[in-house]
């Protein structure tokens, strides 16, 4: 009797230890950053801070990235698909405020984030199977790091597509002086002195997506995907058009800037910032006349270093641009830099009014852009 009701308690106490396991792992698992899990011959990763707009942060990168190198050798992956939680956002962009904060009291992340951020997102870019971005919703900064160098972008009517970062006195990083030069004419540097927004169907008529797909239709194109029993880039392709094909949402609409494609091919021909506010206050069109006021908001040296960064990147190796970018990003951290201030003014006290230092265009010497993207030496980023 007695080793009845003793086996009985500790089943009972096991069940229970069991039960706190299971109970433990569901929570963090739906708490989990990032959902990683495997559907059928698929990869699948889930940036998972829908409240956040799915900001990625070092502890997200560092979930994803040792998986991308397992999916990677793994013979029963054959592909990897991306895409974020909730009805919002992919990826809206790094998690800005946690590094400001790092790099003012000099706390390694400002380093850590930047340097594993790039080598994450050349993995991406070398990734020897197929890789899928879903992006679904708002795509800024660190969320295009994560998708534009796949091989397959598949945007929808809820895609917001934007590199801001001249906003905040940083530069357009994750590798945007590799894809942005790439982009048909001047249109990448149009984009990323501006940060103009593409939204929806402009977003792959720019050429960042290489496919568009309605929002509705996800679900069942993601679906179709993780149950191909062949898994080649020609069919994962064909799979893909077809959807496209059975999306006309838009498909009457002009891109937005299809008219204004000559006037910036032309007016962003230039080999100095302010030769292109001159171009832009000549021309006089209501068009040319909106962005010298866009210009006139963002940081003079931001302007600056994303002009370098796009001249040199567009003759460089992807590996090599990550490299010029975190050496600019480290110089983006130093104190005094308006990195900071942008991220005051836009972020935190959100008043819209940065003080930028120095404040105008021809106090940016080009001597001092030029230190900026000086080796690190030993500190410099390996790939």
């Amino acid at each position: 009797m007695s080793i009845h009701i003793l086996n009985s308690t500790h089943r009972f106490r096991s069940l229970c230890r069991l039960q706190i396991i299971q109970r433990q792992l569901m929570s963090s698992q739906t708490g989990a950053e990032v959902l990683l899990e495997k559907v059928g011959n698929a990869g699948v990763i889930t940036l998972n801070r829908p409240k956040a707009l799915n900001a990625l942060n070092i502890n997200m990168i560092r979930l994803i990235y040792p998986q991308l190198k397992k999916w990677e050798t793994d013979k029963e992956t054959a592909i990897v698909i991306i895409k974020g939680a909730g009805e919002k956002a992919f990826c809206a962009g790094g998690d800005i405020r946690a590094v400001t904060e790092a790099g003012k009291v000099g706390d390694s992340l400002a380093k850590d984030f930047f340097r594993e951020e790039y080598i994450l997102n050349n993995t991406i870019g070398t990734y020897k199977k197929p890789y899928v971005a879903l992006i679904d919703g708002i795509t800024m900064g660190g969320g295009v790091g994560l998708s534009v160098h796949g091989r397959f972008r598949v945007a929808t009517e809820k895609t917001l597509f934007a590199m801001p970062e001249t906003a905040i006195g940083l530069f357009p990083d994750v590798g945007g002086g590799y894809f942005l030069p790439r982009l048909q004419g001047q249109l990448g540097l149009f984009l990323a002195l501006t940060g103009f927004r593409l939204k929806g169907r402009d977003v792959q008529r720019a050429g960042v997506a290489t496919h568009f797909v309605e929002s509705q239709k996800i679900a069942a194109l993601e679906t179709e995907l993780v149950s191909l029993k062949v898994l080649s880039i020609e069919e994962i392709s064909r799979v893909l058009d077809s959807y496209q094909k059975q999306s006309s949402l838009d498909a009457e609409k002009p891109f937005i800037l299809k008219q204004h494609i000559d006037e910036i091919d032309r007016l962003f021909q230039s080999n100095s910032v302010e030769g292109i506010v001159n171009n832009l206050k000549t021309e006089g069109s209501s068009f040319s006349q909106n962005h010298v006021e866009t210009l006139t908001k963002m940081s003079p040296t931001s302007l600056k270093i994303t002009l370098k960064q796009l001249h040199l990147g567009s003759n460089m190796t992807l590996q090599e641009v990550l490299v010029m970018e975190y050496r600019l990003s480290q110089a983006c951290m130093m104190e005094g830099s308006d990195f900071y201030e942008g991220v005051r003014a836009v972020l935190v006290d959100k008043d819209q009014s940065p003080k930028w230092n120095p404040s105008t265009l021809e106090e940016v010497s080009d001597q001092r852009v030029d230190n900026l993207f000086s080796s690190l030496g030993d500190q410099d980023l390996k790939i």
